[in-house]
């Protein structure tokens, strides 16, 4: 079991207001933020996701955005999980009760995700290409297929997160 005992542990990204996003580093390019000539902007698109999470096409490959509402987020690789943090005071009492919120959440129906490798999670109104030099994170998925679930957890009195946990499919 991993163990964070130490206060920024892991790396949180915020967004300034609205959803984030998980693009395929293959497509960053195609994903133009807020930025555009469109009508509606890749943005846009991202803010009408319905729920937790859902995807969109970019380039040849989908993005996930996590909705719901704006809080930071970290990816927790040992669980294959997204946890977004909506309340709590302490870093490590929200990462403490991670593995027991995962047992026991009640889990939204999947989503299908195919990816081509590692992807970035950003604020959904930056463009793919200036993503970098934002607040980010790096997730080293494998190529394949991944079934995503979602669920709120309340691990503690006054700690509440969101999850969006990823698992393989064999194809």
């Amino acid at each position: 079991m991993v163990r964070y005992a130490e206060p920024e542990t892991v790396d949180w990204v915020e967004s300034g207001g609205g959803p984030l996003i998980a693009v395929p580093e293959t497509v960053l390019s195609f994903w133009a933020g807020a930025d555009g000539d469109e009508t509606a902007s890749d943005y846009d698109r991202a803010c009408e996701v319905d729920g937790r999470a859902g995807l969109l096409p970019v380039g040849d490959a989908a993005a996930l955005v996590l909705g719901d509402e704006p809080a930071a987020t970290a990816f927790l690789p040992e669980h294959r999980a997204f946890v977004r943090w909506y309340a709590g005071d302490d870093e490590g009492d929200l990462l403490a009760g991670v593995p027991e919120a995962l047992r026991t959440a009640e889990w939204g129906p999947e989503l299908s995700w195919r990816v081509p490798g590692p992807v970035l999670l950003f604020d959904a109104a930056w463009p793919g290409g200036a993503c970098e030099g934002t607040d980010h994170v790096r997730v080293p998925l494998a190529p394949g297929h991944y079934a995503v679930r979602t669920a709120h957890a309340q691990p503690g009195p006054e700690t509440w997160l969101g999850l969006v946990q990823l698992r393989p499919l064999t194809d």
